[in-house]
């Protein structure tokens, strides 16, 4: 169904300006709602939520006149300074005019703003937080069992909405009919009435003749419509099976004991978002637990985010695991293979070798794409590279140097997550630009 606006612009707007309003307060929410998100707690990511909006942010454009200038005329009965013709300047700064941001009464300070406050439900706060996020690099291998619905073109249909009314076929349909029908032209009719004023012009004899011919080309023409009901033809569409490419995640997170509960906190709050982010936005995408300290096992979702566990470091005991799980149960030909791994980036030296063979030879070569975050302390610096590199980021950056499918970030604080998460995931043409 389409729906065609055909009000007039109000005064001083255009529908230009409209739109540009509507992208504008889409923005304004959109960062609204990244902000307040960046101060939620654990169990709070995903809920609706009360954002706050500037006024200045909703302000539809329009135009109005500048009260600094231009010539205005004025009538000040009773007064004994001025008389007619007399030029008055103006307050300085446009002063006289209407109240403004600062209030009516003009008390309030010329920095004061009105600000918006509302309550987003859960669907809403999630379409803007989720909206230009996607998976790297989906390819559509083999394809899910699962299938959504999709429209599309399925030829015409003799009934419909006016909207999908098709004009170049029912008028070809039009002609057709009328051209079988032999229904009389109008440039005939009109040949045919001049000739009959000139035979009353002339006294012709052959006037009656005309004058009937004329008249049946006239009812014919009314029996024959230009468009009958009959013509008409409206395009249809109809509902087909849109497959989905199948995608699994695999969710890695070192639980050893050199991670402090605040690079716990950080790991589970990326791994939260990621999980919100995956259910909301695909309908077939598995998600794959893996905790590890010098042992790696697969675990459930609440175990992920809720068991205690600590113990010594080796990052190669996850990246085996993740090896095991693959081909076991998910083949590189079948699925779109990601990765997201959240650490310290502390791990035992000799065990770099075997995790850069690991992942240069099997993870690497069957992902997609593969994420590492590493948390740091709350008093580091903020989100980006630092002089101190770690163990583990010493081993992945020499692998994305050389070409390999793998993002590198470092957060410390709470705030960095979600600017994190969307340099992760953020959409290409977003990325762009940014």
């Amino acid at each position: 169904m389409h729906i065609v606006d055909r009000r007039l612009n109000p005064g001083g707007k255009s529908l230009p300006n409209r739109q540009r309003f509507l992208r504008r307060v889409k923005d304004v929410a959109q960062r609204a709602v990244r902000e307040s998100a960046r101060e939620k707690d654990i169990k709070d990511l995903g809920k609706d939520g009360r954002i706050t909006v500037p006024g200045d942010g909703v302000r539809e454009p329009r135009f109005s006149r500048q009260p600094g200038t231009g010539h205005q005329d004025y009538i000040l009965p009773g007064n004994k300074t001025y008389v007619e013709g007399d030029r008055i300047e103006r307050p300085p700064g446009g002063g006289g005019g209407g109240g403004g941001g600062a209030g009516e009464g003009g008390g309030g300070s010329e920095n004061s703003e009105d600000a918006f406050h509302f309550v987003l439900t859960r669907e809403e706060f999630l379409d803007l937080f989720l909206e230009d996020l996607e998976l790297p690099d989906l390819a559509k291998r083999r394809l899910a069992l699962v299938e959504t619905e999709g429209l599309r073109r399925a030829g015409y249909t003799v009934s419909g909405s006016p909207a999908n009314l098709a004009l170049s076929r029912t008028l070809r349909n039009s002609m057709s009919r009328r051209i079988a029908l032999k229904r009389p032209k109008l440039e005939e009719m009109q040949a045919l009435e001049a000739e009959v004023a000139r035979a009353r012009e002339t006294d012709d004899p052959g006037l009656p003749d005309l004058i009937l011919k004329l008249e049946f080309l006239r009812e014919r023409s009314k029996r024959i419509p230009y468009v009958d009901p009959i013509d008409l033809r409206f395009r249809r569409f109809e509902p087909y099976p849109k497959p989905i490419a199948q995608a699994v995640m695999f969710c890695l997170m070192d639980v050893s004991g050199s991670m402090t509960e605040h690079m716990k906190d950080l790991a589970k709050r990326f791994y939260i978002l990621l999980h919100i982010f995956l259910t909301r936005r695909y309908k077939h995408v598995e998600i794959v637990f893996i905790r590890h300290t010098d042992r790696a096992t697969e675990v459930d979702e609440e175990t992920f985010f809720g068991s205690r566990e600590t113990g010594g470091t080796l990052v190669s005991s996850a990246l085996v695991e993740m090896k095991r799980i693959v081909a076991e149960r998910y083949s590189p030909d079948d699925w779109n293979i990601y990765a997201a791994q959240a650490s310290d980036g502390d791990n035992v030296s000799s065990d770099g070798p075997t995790s850069t063979e690991l992942l240069r030879a099997h993870i690497l070569p069957a992902c997609q794409h593969f994420a590492y975050l590493e948390v740091g302390d709350e008093n580091g610096p903020r989100a980006g590279f630092v002089e101190h590199r770690t163990t583990l980021w010493r081993t992945y950056e020499a692998l994305a140097k050389a070409g390999e499918p793998l993002a590198m970030r470092k957060v410390n604080h709470r705030r960095d997550i979600y600017p994190v998460f969307r340099e992760l995931f953020g959409r290409k043409d977003a990325k762009a630009e940014a």
